[in-house]
């Protein structure tokens, strides 16, 4: 398999979705706590990558054997426009998968169960994502599931590993992380819904009723508006809950940006043409709101 095909089967130009929470929760790890532990960060960096991997070919997988079309299974889905052999793709889903689990259970080792119950979420949203007589991906939850798991798991998971000596559990400190990766999640589930609005005519030939379906293509669209703005909004008050140091505001500077990829998936969702919107939106976005926080624990 050539570079280039792997790096489409597994979706490589998403992985900011994956990433950048990471790092956040490093950020706020550090700047809240004043703790980081680099070896067990380094380690769940390289098993949530895998995963991530994972579920970007079981989805790939998964669409290729139960496509209604046969347009779409030959000439779009990649496992069948570029010849790959599909005895292939189910062996690097596996051997990813074992990895990430093995590196999973180290993790449990060393900072308790609360890492064996998050990562026991992480795993079965990312296979129901795509398995199953109804998976997610196909119903009208698919924005919630990803946006939380990738958006606040992630960010959740990488503060309490760098934390864990410290870190307590209770509804204050959730509801710290969540509003910390709001954003994220916000931007994430956009993501999807770029992709769903792109795909809305598609979708219904395969009988995937994602969230279109029921809202229409002007109220996913609104949807996306509004949780653009809610994003920057989110952002804007963190520092006055000591959650963020006030260099975050800088993300105000990338509103234009946000603002015209916006406007252009509003005029026109084509696939080939627009769906690199979302992608911009959340990699602008996040990293963004990422280098802004990592100044203020800098200076």
């Amino acid at each position: 398999m050539a570079l280039n095909v792997f790096l489409e089967l597994i979706e490589i130009k998403a992985k900011t979705a994956s990433v950048i929470p990471f790092l956040l929760g490093m950020c706020f790890s550090k700047f809240y706590y004043h703790q980081l532990n680099w070896q067990l960060a380094l380690i769940f960096f390289i098993a949530m990558f895998l995963f991530n991997m994972v579920v970007d070919m079981f989805d790939n997988y998964c669409d290729y054997y139960h496509a209604d079309s046969k347009s779409y299974q030959e000439k779009t889905n990649i496992i069948g426009r570029e010849n790959i052999n599909p005895k292939l793709v189910l062996g690097l889903i596996i051997g990813f998968s074992v990895i990430s689990a093995l590196l999973g259970l180290y993790l449990v080792s060393q900072a308790g169960l609360p890492v064996l119950w998050m990562g026991i979420f992480c795993f079965a949203v990312g296979y129901l994502y795509s398995f199953g007589p109804h998976p997610i991906s196909s119903l009208p939850l698919g924005e919630l599931f990803s946006g939380f798991t990738m958006g606040f798991m992630i960010v959740l998971l990488s503060v309490y590993l760098n934390t864990y000596q410290v870190f307590t559990w209770n509804w204050l400190t959730i509801g710290q992380i969540f509003l910390v990766a709001l954003a994220d999640e916000l931007w994430i589930s956009n993501l999807m819904l770029t992709n769903n609005l792109c795909d809305a005519q598609e979708d219904e030939d395969n009988h995937r009723t994602t969230i279109i379906h029921f809202i229409g293509k002007k109220g996913g669209l609104i949807a996306l508006t509004v949780k653009n703005v809610l994003a920057f909004l989110i952002i804007g008050i963190l520092p006055f809950l000591g959650l963020a140091p006030k260099t975050v505001w800088l993300t105000i500077l990338i509103v234009p940006f946000i603002y015209q990829q916006n406007k252009i998936i509003i005029h026109k969702q084509v696939k080939t043409e627009t769906f690199s919107t979302g992608v911009k939106t959340l990699l602008v976005g996040s990293a963004a709101y990422l280098f802004t926080y990592f100044l203020g624990i800098i200076f």
